[in-house]
């Protein structure tokens, strides 16, 4: 009755198969000869909808909401049966996929979100599609017209765009198109000018418009649909990035569906904007959805903070299916992302996107061809076949690449700051950016056990918490995770570091800022699962080196003598958006007292966009240090700041007689020393053998040892 899992969140209730759900309801009187739609937000995932004991149709869709026309409902009150099913069935997207793993949001089952019946005229707005175009000042409109009941008619539609945040003064003109419908489906296009002073949409200014269109039937029946878009292109110009023809540099992190106290990802923008402001705060401007994608309140919240968002499809073909074999999951994902496209595509934030995660079978035509398929189809958007780790084929038609090559740290020799990624960049000519970075992990912090009031919860903490009381070592447990944080912090702190040093790289993607609960347990975030700091790293200190601007030395090693000379070449990078001109970059070398060893300016006032851009050379003596201190380097521009820590020591050190006898073994001048109430040093390394096989470096755990069968670091 208390089960224990060790491997991820246990639910405190767990169903595989069919739910049924059943209201009744009320048409009202004035509903009579329209289209109604029964609208389903999100659902989990398979739904079968009866009215009156009818079969009105089935809808599988995990990304987008499930919407079933209720052609011939009359007014008056009627029986809506829903049956939600959550197994997989012939469709298997992936065992693992985060838009059903238990290992991640769990396997729930239900409806969540908006739930409504609406109310059309029979000729309705089936699709509007927003196409910017900001060297011609306007945007392309796209409207694609319906009638189920097969009626000609005509009528008009009025285009009224404003500022989404009402804060300008800027104006636009309405324009009016009309339409003749001649069939059940009819595709119009025309233009809306944006005037003069349009705002562009980045992540320095996020500013959002909202097109109304309203639809006005010969027998002045309305329909209204409110459309956000953004002035924005989001472009590949050789192995960079552009945002409005400036150079961007992506710092993301992975969301992987890790929702615990309801299980399923919010409905609501309040909670998208609350992690999105997080992520600011940390300096980051991207964030992918690992093998799932998001609600819509998830697209305009990043519309609104300036994130640049990659989308997955909801699959991870692996583990025991795979893409290109001719099974179901073949079509489903090119449905599915048609529906998401159609469904999401006109959010600005919407930069890019993946069929999923690391799949298996013969998928490398079949992602060719799913990229240059919906390249056609939609070309607002980026497409890569999948993100992948190293091991992975890469997908050639890919517009960008999100791959695990360039990633990890040079630190089974002495840690160092010399190195970046640029000779594993492997020659490719698109944006590359790095998959899963990371992935770190620190020891558990058991006080939070308590926050997991949903259905989810931590009994592996727990698991963790009662064997370390066994070890007798219960009162340790927040030191271990301070002293493992403080070490993860550092890992990623020079990981962010190299990437940023690397010419021609496109950017990189945490995996993840928060914590990870499923797979073995992946504590790999700097912050815990719901988003709060653990209390080893805050915002300002992570972004001093994961930042728009962020100041760069190549530093040989960190730990020196006193007669030595300490010598950095240090550079910047500038994904500003803009030149910085009248910059006075500067260093100093500070003492864990406060005092100053050492400092100078850099000859340089103006930093162009880009990285890699020297700044000069730091060369200081060590000589004035005389007993062992810790010195911290610094190197500022502007408000922007960076900085390392280095260890000095006396080259010379006279050694004390202490009377400590030495030895590796517990022998008999030990024994008899001790007896004396004297002092024995005991070093028995490589005496021991009990825990030989317990291997480790300078880095902490990779994801976890459970899941990758105990592989070091342990």
């Amino acid at each position: 009755g208390n089960l224990k899992f060790p491997f991820f969140l246990t639910p405190e209730k767990y169903y595989v198969g069919a739910a049924w759900y059943q209201k009744e309801v009320t048409i009202p009187d004035n509903w009579k000869g329209k289209r109604i739609v029964l609208f389903l937000e999100r659902a989990h995932w398979e739904t079968t909808v009866w009215i009156d004991g009818k079969k009105t149709g089935m809808q599988n869709s995990l990304c987008t909401p499930h919407q079933y026309d209720l052609a011939g409902i009359t007014p008056g009150r009627h029986i809506i049966t829903i049956r939600v099913d959550n197994r997989i069935k012939e469709i298997n997207p992936g065992k693992d996929s985060h838009s059903l793993s238990d290992q991640t949001q769990g396997n729930w089952n239900g409806i969540v979100g908006r739930m409504q019946l609406i109310a059309t005229p029979q000729t309705y707005f089936d699709d509007i599609r927003l196409y910017p175009n900001l060297a011609a000042k306007s945007v392309r409109v796209q409207i694609r017209l319906k009638n189920d009941a097969g009626k000609i008619g005509s009528g008009t539609i009025r285009l009224m765009a404003k500022l989404l945040d009402n804060k300008s003064n800027q104006t636009l003109k309405p324009v009016t198109v009309s339409y003749n419908i001649s069939n059940s489906d009819t595709l119009l296009e025309t233009s809306y000018p944006m005037g003069d002073k349009f705002e562009r949409w980045d992540e320095f200014n996020p500013v959002c418009y909202q097109l109304n269109a309203t639809l006005t039937t010969g027998n002045t029946e309305t329909e209204v649909r409110d459309v956000i878009y953004g002035m924005r292109e989001f472009k590949a110009n050789g192995t960079h990035f552009e945002i409005n023809g400036k150079t961007t540099f992506l710092r993301g992190t992975v969301e992987n569906c890790d929702f615990p106290l309801t299980g399923y990802p919010p409905e609501d923008e309040a909670s998208w904007d609350r992690v999105f402001k997080i992520c600011k705060a940390y300096g980051l401007n991207h964030m992918r959805f690992h093998s799932y994608c998001p609600p819509e309140a998830a697209f305009i919240a990043a519309d609104k903070a300036g994130l640049y968002l990659h989308v997955e499809g909801p699959s991870w073909c692996n583990h025991g299916t795979g893409l290109g074999s001719g099974r179901p999951i073949d079509q489903y994902l090119m449905d599915e992302t048609e529906r998401i496209l159609k469904e999401y595509g006109n959010h600005p934030s919407f930069c890019m996107m993946a069929y999923g995660n690391e799949p298996g079978g013969n998928y490398v035509p079949y992602l060719n061809n799913w990229i240059t398929h919906f390249k056609q189809r939609d070309p607002r958007h980026l497409y890569t076949g999948a993100a992948i780790g190293g091991g992975w084929k890469i997908i050639p038609n890919s517009e960008y690449m999100v791959r695990a090559k360039p990633r990890g740290l040079p630190w089974n020799k002495p840690p160092q700051t010399m190195f970046d990624f640029a000779d594993k960049l492997e020659d490719l000519k698109v944006p590359y950016v790095s998959h899963e970075v990371g992935q770190y992990c620190a020891f558990p912090d058991f006080s939070e056990i308590r926050e997991y009031t949903g259905p989810l919860k931590a009994k592996n903490f727990e698991l963790f918490q009662e064997d370390l009381k066994d070890q007798g070592m219960e009162a340790q447990g927040h030191d271990f995770m301070m002293a493992s944080g403080k070490l993860q912090a550092l890992c990623y702190k020079a990981e962010i570091e190299a990437a940023l040093r690397t010419p021609g790289f496109a950017g990189f993607e945490l995996l993840s800022l928060n914590d990870y609960s499923g797979q073995g347990t992946a504590l790999v975030g700097m912050l815990n699962v719901f988003w709060k700091e653990k209390g080893y790293l805050t915002a300002p200190e992570f972004r001093q080196y994961c930042n728009r601007i962020v100041p760069l030395a190549r530093i040989p090693k960190f730990v020196y003598t006193n007669e030595e000379t300490f010598t950095s070449a240090v550079e910047i990078a500038n994904f500003s958006g803009s030149v910085l001109n009248g910059v006075k970059p500067s260093w100093k070398i500070t003492d864990s007292k406060g005092t100053i060893f050492g400092k100078g300016d850099f000859n340089v006032s103006n930093i162009p966009l880009g990285n890699c851009i020297s700044l000069g050379t730091i060369t200081q003596k060590l000589s004035g240090i005389h007993n062992a201190e810790k010195l911290t380097v610094e190197v500022s521009a502007g408000t922007y700041l960076n900085s390392w820590n280095i260890w000095v020591y006396p080259a010379k050190v006279i050694i004390p007689e202490t009377g400590i006898y030495s030895c590796t073994q517990l022998d008999a001048k030990a024994i008899e020393t001790l007896k004396q109430g004297g002092k024995v040093f005991l070093n028995a390394a490589g005496k021991v053998e009990s825990g030989k096989d317990v291997v480790q470096t300078f880095t902490p755990v990779f994801w976890n040892t459970s899941w990758f069968k105990m592989r070091p670091p342990h």
